[in-house]
């Protein structure tokens, strides 16, 4: 007779649960890059509007759109800089953010910017496109979102 009282799990009974659960993240790993890559795309969205607002205060402080992202920018470390207004945040200013590389290209008459992903497919599957006018473009794929692109909706 044996009448020990059974303690823990048979080894079958763990590789049944770890097979289970194998199996369950094998289903959610992709939906969860799928929802990274949405939540890093609204965020770059959420940024193209900082910059649309920097530059609105830049003009209005200055009479002109700044040409590049660093002059909305803070000044470089412990330096007083006529050429960083300090509107927008430092990491903004260098370019990259978030797994997008931002450009501002401004002019006389208006500005220009692009937000691409890093690497297309794994911090975005989107670029965007916007100028001065603030209407927001968008292209599904690694090219590029120009004036030409369809409107973001």
């Amino acid at each position: 007779m044996n009448n020990r009282k059974r303690r823990g799990f048979t080894l079958i009974e763990l590789l049944i649960v770890i097979a289970i659960v194998l199996t369950i993240l094998t289903i959610a790993l992709p939906k969860v890059g799928a929802v990274l890559m949405n939540a890093r795309e609204m965020a770059a969205v959420k940024q193209m509007q900082t910059i649309h607002t920097a530059q609105t205060q830049y003009y209005s402080q200055f009479g002109k759109f700044a040409t590049k992202l660093e002059e909305l920018g803070p000044p470089p470390t412990g330096q007083a800089s006529p050429a960083a207004a300090d509107l927008i945040p430092g990491d903004l200013a260098k370019g990259i953010k978030s797994g997008f590389q931002f450009i501002l290209v401004g002019g006389p008459a208006g500005y220009t910017i692009n937000v691409n992903p890093v690497t297309y497919n794994s911090t975005g599957r989107r670029s965007f496109f916007s100028d001065q006018t603030q209407v927001y473009r968008e292209n599904w794929g690694p090219e590029p979102a120009t004036a030409n692109s369809p409107e973001m909706k």
